[in-house]
C-alpha cells in the first residue's frame, strides 16, 4: 500500500479533526494513521447472538437486540429528568432509559426505524431496562465492518470526559481501513508464514479490530504478536552479531599450567556437569577472536566463584591480568578470602583494592599492575579510578552487575587497548523468558546444579502465635554451636517505623537470649560504616551467635557456621529478596532453616510467595513466580521497562511464541547473517524502517 499514507497526522483523518486528534495524542500517544492502526483492543466482547425480548435471561451479561422505538417521553425524577424509550420486537418490550444527553438524543432518534440496541439489562417488579444502550440503525450495521466479536479498547477518564467512547475509536479505525482499501504491506517472509500456518498481515489486522469469529480472533493475535516477539529478538540478536564481528577481543589460545596445575591438583571438589558446562562455553568464547560479552547466572551458592577463578587461570594462561569487581567492601573482601584461599598453592599474586585500602597499599597496588606482576586485583568501584592502570587486562568479572551502571562498566573496557574479555555473574535468577528479552544481545551461560554434599535448606512458615517455639528451636540450634540472622524488613518510605521494628526485635531477642549467655550483633543502614563493619566481623568470627539486621546482609555474608534463618514479617519481602535472604545460610556442612515469620492477616500474593518459598529452592521456579505476580516492569526496574513497552504480547503469558519467535530469529541469522535472501527481504525492510522508530510497532505496516 501508499506507504506514506500511514504516516499521515491522526488530524486528517474523516471523523477525528484537531480536537480529537489533540486529545488521541495526549491521552494514547496517538500521532498517525499507523499509531491508530496499533492500537489494539484490551478485550471483546461476543456478538454473536442477537436476543429476542421474550429470551431476555436474568443475568449480568450484555446482550444484544434488533426492534424499533415505538414511543419516547421525558419522566421527572427527585433530581433533574430522565428519558425514556419503548424498544419492541415481535415478542415483547423494555424499556430504554437515559440519564444524559437528553436533547441530542431526542433530536437524532429515528421512532420506528429498525436499531440493533447493545447494553446491559437491569430488572425490576418482572419488567426490564437497558440504561444508555449503544445503538445503531440496522442497516448502518449490516453495511459497517461487521464484528461477532466486539472490540473494547484503552481509555481513560479524560476520553470519556470528550465524548471519544469505545464506539467512537471503532468507527474511525473502521474510516482507516475503508481509506487504507485493508492493503497493508507483509512483515514476515513466506517461508516463516507458511512453516507456522500464520495469517498475512492484512488478515490479522483485519481481526484483531473486527473479528469475524473467536478462531480468526486467535490467529490474528497469535500472528501479531509473533510478529512483537520475532522483532524484539532479531533486534538482540543482531546486536550480538554485530559486538561479535566489530568489537575485536584478545583470543586465548593457551590453556596452560595456571589452569591445568589448578584443575589437576588443586580443585577442592569435582565440578558439577553445569560448571563444566558454563567453562567449556566460556573457553570457547575465548579462544575466538570476538570479545567475550557472556552473563553467567547460578543460584546462591551454586559454585560461580570457581568458574570465575578458572576463567581468571586462562587469562594468564595467555600472559593477561584480571579483576573482579564486587558492589560491596564486604562482597570485594569475601571475594579476595575465597580466591586467596583456592590459590594458596599456586604462583599468583592477588590483591584488594577498597574505598578503605590504605595510601601504601594503593602504591603497591599501582606498582606492580603497571609491571605486571600482579595478576588479579578484586574491589569495589575503585578498580574503576582513572589512577588504577594495567599492563595488560585481558579479563573483567562485574559481579552482581544490576548493582553497576553502564557508564561504569565502559569505564572498564578502556583499561586496555582492546576491550578485556568480560563475564558478568548474577545470583538473582532471571527467569528465562525475561532474560530472553533483556540480555538477548549477551550469551547466557546457566549454573542449573547445586555441588554434592550441599544439603537443601529446609524452609518453613510460621504464625507470630509460634514464636516460642521458634526460640525454643534457636537455642537448641545455638547450643550446637550453630548461629543465627533474624531479619527485619526495611522500606524507605517509612524508615522510622522500621528502625522502630528492629529496636524492638533487638530488645525482645536481648530478653530472650540474655548477656553473657548469648552474644547478639545489630546490623542496619543507619549505622556508620565502621560500626556495621565491627558488627558483622563478630559475627563472621563466631564472638556473637545472633545477628540481628536489615536487609543490609542480603547481598554476600559467608558464614558457613550460620545455620538458620529468621525473616520477620515475611510477607513484606519479594520473593527474589526472600531467596536472596535464605542463600545467606545453607554454606556449611550442616542442615540449615529457613524460617518465615508472619502475622495471621495475608493478602492472596503473599499466601503464594510464602507457599512458593516453603515449597521450592530452585531460584529460577521462583523468579517465574515473581514475574507472573509482579510484571517484568517491576522486576526489571524502571531503567528496563522501556525494552518491554510491549503492544499486544505478553513475556508471562505468551513465553511459548516467544521462544519460538527466538528460535526462527536466530535460525533466520545463522543461514543468512546479512538477510540477503530475496525472501528475507521483507524481512531487512521491516528492520531498517524499525531503526528510525523507537517502537516496533510504529515502522511502516
Amino acid at each position: 500500500m501508499n506507504t506514506s499514507l500511514l504516516q499521515t497526522p491522526i488530524d486528517y483523518l474523516k471523523g477525528v479533526g484537531p480536537n480529537r486528534a489533540e486529545v488521541l495524542r495526549k491521552e494514547l500517544g496517538i500521532h498517525t494513521y499507523q499509531d491508530l492502526l496499533n492500537l489494539f483492543p484490551n478485550r471483546y466482547i461476543d456478538k454473536t447472538k442477537y436476543y429476542k425480548i421474550n429470551e431476555i435471561q436474568r443475568n449480568t451479561a450484555e446482550i444484544q437486540v434488533i426492534g424499533k422505538i415505538t414511543h419516547l417521553k421525558t419522566v421527572a425524577q427527585k433530581r433533574g429528568k430522565r428519558l425514556v424509550a419503548d424498544f419492541v420486537d415481535d415478542t415483547g418490550k423494555i424499556e430504554l432509559v437515559w440519564f444524559r444527553g437528553h436533547k441530542w438524543l431526542k433530536e437524532s432518534i429515528k421512532i420506528n426505524e429498525p436499531y440493533v440496541i447493545f447494553g446491559k439489562v437491569n430488572w425490576f417488579n418482572n419488567s426490564c431496562s437497558m440504561p444508555h444502550p449503544d445503538m445503531e440503525l440496522l442497516k448502518e450495521h449490516e453495511a459497517g465492518l461487521r464484528m461477532a466479536m466486539q472490540p473494547i479498547y484503552p481509555s481513560t477518564e479524560n476520553l470519556s470526559k470528550k465524548g471519544i467512547s469505545n464506539k467512537v475509536i471503532s468507527k474511525i479505525i473502521q474510516q482507516l481501513f475503508s481509506e487504507s482499501k485493508q492493503g497493508f504491506t507483509e512483515t514476515l517472509p513466506q517461508s516463516i508464514l507458511q512453516e507456522l500456518k500464520l495469517v498475512s498481515k492484512s488478515e490479522a489486522l483485519l481481526n484483531i479490530h473486527f473479528p469475524q469469529a473467536p478462531k480468526k480472533l486467535a490467529l490474528a493475535q497469535y500472528r501479531l504478536k509473533f510478529e512483537e516477539l520475532f522483532y524484539i529478538q532479531l533486534q538482540l540478536l543482531i546486536k550480538n552479531l554485530i559486538h561479535k564481528q566489530k568489537i575485536k577481543g584478545f583470543p586465548f589460545t593457551e590453556v596452560g599450567t595456571y589452569f591445568n596445575d589448578f584443575y589437576q591438583n588443586h580443585l577442592p571438589f569435582e565440578l558439577t556437569n553445569a560448571q563444566k558446562r558454563v567453562v567449556k562455553e566460556i573457553r570457547s568464547d575465548l579462544g575466538s577472536s570476538a570479545q567475550m560479552n557472556r552473563l553467567l547466572q547460578g543460584d546462591v551458592g551454586s559454585g560461580k566463584t570457581i568458574v570465575a577463578l578458572m576463567t581468571c587461570l586462562l587469562a594468564l594462561d595467555n600472559n593477561f591480568q584480571a579483576c573482579l569487581m564486587a558492589p560491596t567492601e564486604i562482597l570485594a573482601i569475601q571475594h579476595y578470602q575465597g580466591l586467596s584461599e583456592l590459590c594458596e598453592k599456586l604462583p599468583i599474586k592477588i590483591l584488594l583494592l577498597t574505598g578503605s585500602s590504605k595510601t601504601k597499599e594503593r602504591r603497591e597496588i599501582h606498582e606492580s599492575l603497571e609491571d605486571g606482576s600482579l595478576h588479579l586485583l578484586i574491589g569495589t568501584h575503585a578498580l574503576l579510578e582513572d589512577k588504577v592502570k594495567f599492563k595488560n587486562l585481558g579479563l573483567a568479572i562485574i559481579d552482581e552487575q544490576h548493582r553497576f551502571g553502564v557508564a561504569q562498566r565502559s569505564k572498564l573496557w578502556h583499561k586496555n587497548t582492546l576491550p578485556p574479555h568480560v563475564l558478568v555473574m548474577t545470583a538473582t535468577p532471571i527467569p528465562r523468558t525475561l532474560a530472553m528479552s533483556l540480555y538477548g544481545d549477551l550469551d547466557i551461560s546457566v549454573i542449573d546444579e547445586l555441588p554434592p554434599g550441599r544439603k537443601a535448606i529446609k524452609t518453613v512458615h510460621r504464625y507470630d502465635s509460634n514464636r516460642l517455639k521458634v526460640f525454643r528451636f534457636i537455642r537448641e540450634e545455638i547450643e550446637k554451636g550453630r548461629q543465627i540472622y533474624v531479619v527485619y524488613p526495611l522500606i524507605q518510605e517509612s524508615e522510622k517505623m522500621d528502625y522502630k521494628d528492629l529496636m524492638d526485635g533487638y530488645e525482645s531477642i536481648a530478653r530472650d537470649f540474655p548477656a553473657p549467655t548469648y552474644q547478639i550483633s545489630i546490623v542496619h543502614g543507619q549505622m556508620k560504616p565502621a560500626d556495621k563493619e565491627y558488627e558483622m566481623n563478630r559475627f563472621v568470627k563466631g564472638e556473637t551467635q545472633i545477628m540481628v539486621a536489615t536487609t543490609v546482609i542480603e547481598v554476600g555474608v559467608n558464614v558457613p557456621n550460620a545455620s538458620v534463618m529468621i525473616i520477620e514479617s515475611a510477607e513484606r519481602f519479594g520473593l527474589s529478596q526472600l531467596h536472596q535472604l535464605r542463600g545467606r545460610v545453607g554454606r556449611g556442612a550442616e542442615q540449615s532453616y529457613c524460617i518465615l515469620m508472619t502475622g495471621h492477616k495475608l493478602s492472596q500474593d503473599s499466601k503464594t510467595r510464602l507457599e512458593t518459598m516453603v515449597r521450592t529452592n530452585d531460584g529460577f521456579e521462583i523468579a517465574e513466580v515473581d514475574l507472573k505476580l509482579r510484571g517484568p516492569g517491576d522486576i526489571m526496574g524502571t531503567q528496563q521497562s522501556g525494552v518491554l513497552n510491549l503492544r499486544i504480547a505478553d513475556i508471562v503469558k505468551d513465553n511459548e511464541i516467544l521462544k519460538t519467535a527466538r528460535y526462527y530469529a536466530k535460525k533466520m541469522l545463522t543461514e543468512d547473517p546479512s538477510l540477503k535472501i530475496p525472501d528475507h527481504e521483507v524481512v531487512k525492510n521491516t528492520y531498517r524502517l524499525m531503526g528510525k522508530h523507537k517502537n516496533i510497532w510504529n515502522y511502516i505496516s
